[in-house]
């Protein structure tokens, strides 16, 4: 059975849920997840949890991301990005030092409105499909965290990129459009490459047509303690490797206190697990049972 995770270079025009599917299909597995939702037009790192390895979802979702988005000033959309419809349209008339001084309001811990268009649930009904039906309501604001912002490049006295690095739940074009809304002229999203999620870059992703393509596509997959690497190693002996099998607290007061990669002698990794008072209890398990 295929156990692991494989990260996506998404392309254009899939939902992270086609993906999905796609890869059931690859793999002859049903357990198949992601950490994170792209939008359709958006492209780059998608980490893919598949088998067992889908147990570590919960971990990569809470992890910061990192995108390369283009800024279309001057324009304001009801999807708050290009593919939407165009609701105004302003002159610009912004210099790159103006725009520099925006982006530094959006730098640090903001409040961010979510879009219409997104996933949302209010009052058991998903925001998209309220949306689609030409209904708007109330959102609250939801606090995320703007790591890194920086303006990369001018194509035009329009159109720039930015470098994004933000927590999860951060929403790039509703960025893009209230960056636009504190110019004055408005402004949507692009274009968006993610460019990390849950530790991992474009040089781990793998192009969907090579995964298509490939023969023994498993082995392709990434062991599910890749994710898990900023974490020590602990190497348990037999007595206490049954215990974590088990799901018991194993008694061990020479262990400093703090998250463990937990091993079994013979290299399998078992758990992620938490050493605190002595004791080592299990905070999720990753061998086949």
């Amino acid at each position: 059975m295929a156990s692991g995770i494989l990260v996506i270079d998404k392309p254009a025009g899939w939902t992270s849920m086609d993906v999905c599917a796609k890869l059931r299909g690859v793999f002859h597995e049903k357990r198949v997840g992601h950490s994170g939702t792209l939008d359709p037009m958006a492209t780059g790192v998608l980490p893919i949890f598949i088998g067992r390895a889908t147990r570590a979802v919960e971990f990569a979702e809470k992890s910061d991301k990192e995108y390369i988005a283009g800024l279309k000033l001057g324009v304001i959309t009801n999807t708050q990005d290009t593919t939407g419809e165009v609701l105004e349209e302003r002159p610009v008339r912004v210099t790159r030092e103006q725009l520099e001084g925006a982006l530094e309001r959006f730098r640090g811990d903001i409040m961010q409105i979510p879009p219409m268009f997104s996933a949302i649930k209010i009052n058991g009904k998903k925001l998209y499909e309220l949306a689609r039906k030409g209904r708007e309501v109330e959102r609250p604001a939801r606090p995320v965290t703007i790591k890194a912002l920086e303006l990369l490049d001018q194509q035009g006295e329009d159109l720039y990129t930015i470098r994004v690095r933000c927590t999860k739940g951060t929403y790039i074009r509703t960025l893009c459009h209230d960056i636009g809304a504190a110019l004055g002229c408005g402004g949507c999203m692009a274009s968006l490459r993610r460019a990390a999620a849950a530790g991992f870059d474009g040089e781990d992703a793998w192009p969907m047509e090579r995964i298509l393509a490939a023969e023994h596509p498993e082995e392709l997959l990434l062991p599910v303690d890749t994710l898990f690497q900023d974490r020590p190693e602990l190497i348990l002996s037999p007595a206490v490797e049954k215990k974590v099998r088990n799901g018991m607290t194993a008694v061990l007061p020479d262990l400093a206190p703090g998250e463990y990669r937990a091993y079994a002698q013979n290299g399998e990794f078992l758990a992620l697990c938490l050493a605190q008072g002595g004791k080592l209890t299990t905070i999720k398990s990753f061998f086949e049972v």
